[in-house]
Parts: C-alpha cells; sequence; structure tokens
C-alpha cells in the first residue's frame, strides 16, 4: 500500500450531506461494469459505515441489486470478506432488504390456505 500523495491531503470524517450519499445513486460505470455494482463499489470506497448504510437503504428502495456481481463474478460482499476493516460494511449489505421480507411472508400465507 501507497502512502498518501504528498499533494493531497486525507480527508478524515467528511461531512455526507443526504444529498451527496443520494448523489452515487447516479454514478454512471465503466463500459462493461454492471452498473449496480459499480455503485455499490463506489458507495464503499467513498463513505463512512454509517453513510454506506444511509446510501444502501437509499440503493435498495430505487431498485438496487445488491447482490450484483463485479468483472470477477463476485457480489460485493464477496470481495469485502477479504477486508480486514469491512465489519459494518459487511453487515450492511447482509441485511435483508425489507422488500424480500414482504414477499418472504406473503409466500407463507399463501403456503398456508
Amino acid at each position: 500500500m501507497q502512502p498518501p500523495r504528498k499533494d493531497k491531503k486525507k480527508v478524515v470524517d467528511e461531512v455526507w450531506t443526504p444529498e451527496r450519499v443520494r448523489s452515487f445513486l447516479w454514478l454512471d460505470p465503466p463500459a462493461g461494469i454492471d452498473r449496480d455494482f459499480h455503485r455499490l463499489k463506489r458507495a464503499y470506497q467513498s463513505m463512512r459505515a454509517e453513510d454506506f448504510d444511509d446510501f444502501v437503504a437509499l440503493f435498495r428502495a430505487e431498485g438496487g441489486n445488491c447482490e450484483a456481481r463485479g468483472p470477477d463474478g463476485r457480489t460485493l460482499a464477496e470481495e469485502l470478506a477479504t477486508h480486514r476493516h469491512a465489519g459494518d460494511f459487511l453487515r450492511t449489505l447482509a441485511r435483508q432488504d425489507p422488500r424480500d421480507a414482504d414477499q418472504a411472508a406473503g409466500q407463507g400465507a399463501r403456503a398456508g390456505t
């Protein structure tokens, strides 16, 4: 890992407004990269864990796919499993999408009738 460039200051505890977090929903990926994967990965790389949590909630509400795969075929969660300090981010990704829970509950109710 290279040290930060001397001409570039490291920014710590940067302020993330709701508008700034939301702006990551419209990032365009490079050619050949899944749009949802690109947005999730950029958010992970740029945000603090609590801001990433807010982003993922918005991302899911907009229909984003947290299981999108990158060029190597892995999901972001699969990539992060190898990152030493990614625990909070992994917990956010692992949290069940409320729409999935609603759908599962609806299927259970139909199965019981």
